[in-house]
């Protein structure tokens, strides 16, 4: 590539990061909130861990929001590569222009770069984000040979489901020592209450039924379950149900359909529903 045929875009109010007006619902369990505080003062990146749906992602916007930080967030695949996270050479109008991907983006900016799922990413991803993570906090560009000094702000943060890890997907220990691990698990039930009941928009009885089914359907997973229902699932059940639809037939549709295909366990779960509403 010649330097002299490319324009670099420096975009002042880059696409892809977002800076949260509103607060965004969340309700801590625990220590959290200071903990990540305290790693961002501290310039310490964050992992995850924890099952879906159990508020992850909420807690990453509700930081950036408390922390006055834009945010970026990347829901990694196997298809991901370095270069969606450090960007590419784009043609616009006849012009050859660079176009700054979501880390570089955050790295530039001091913005919180959100990396969902990060054990689904291919090896080059994980590789590119290794000098960020250590004091260097240095980003290397391979395409234009730039080396991108990470902002006052910037941090990373990573998740993951360790219920789905597999041999050939995993993060090496030398990864993982560059993060501090928070652990994520489903809301105890008087709080999940709350937030079935704030974001289903249903009344507190309608709430600790569906947290009570929830708590039920959880304890089959010895019996061959392969997921459980989620807070996220509880909620757009009571979404459903808020919108009139009825308890049985959104507990049906949201809550037990999603979870297996599996006849004698729908037939348990439906049993389930069936004692609850």
């Amino acid at each position: 590539m010649n330097p002299a045929q490319t324009t670099v875009l420096r975009a002042g109010a880059p696409q892809g990061l977002r800076t949260l007006r509103a607060e965004p619902y969340y309700l801590p369990v625990g220590g959290e909130v200071a903990l990540f505080e305290e790693c961002h003062r501290r310039g310490l990146d964050v992992m995850l861990k924890g099952p879906t749906g159990c508020g992850k992602t909420r807690f990453v916007e509700y930081m950036a929001w408390r922390l006055g930080r834009p945010v970026v967030t990347v829901t990694c695949h196997d298809d991901l590569s370095a270069s969606d996270l450090t960007g590419r050479w784009l043609v616009r109008g006849g012009e050859t222009v660079w176009q700054d991907g979501p880390l570089a983006l955050a790295a530039r900016h001091g913005a919180i770069c959100y990396l969902d799922e990060v054990v689904e990413a291919r090896a080059d991803v994980v590789v590119v984000i290794h000098p960020v993570t250590d004091d260097r906090r240095l980003l290397p560009v391979e395409k234009t040979g730039e080396l991108i000094e990470a902002a006052p702000g910037f941090q990373l943060v990573v998740s993951y489901n360790p219920g789905y890890q597999h041999a050939l997907k995993d993060l090496k220990p030398s990864t993982r020592q560059r993060f501090v691990a928070l652990e994520f698990d489903f809301p105890p039930p008087e709080r999940e209450r709350v937030v079935v009941a704030h974001e289903g928009g249903v009344d507190a009885a309608t709430a600790a039924a569906l947290v009570e089914l929830a708590g039920r359907v959880r304890r089959l997973r010895d019996r061959g379950l392969p997921e459980v229902p989620s807070t996220r699932v509880l909620v757009a059940t009571a979404r459903l149900i808020a919108g009139g639809i009825a308890p049985a037939d959104a507990c049906r549709a949201a809550l037990v359909a999603p979870l297996t295909d599996d006849p004698d366990v729908l037939a348990a779960i439906g049993d389930l529903v069936a004692a609850t509403f």
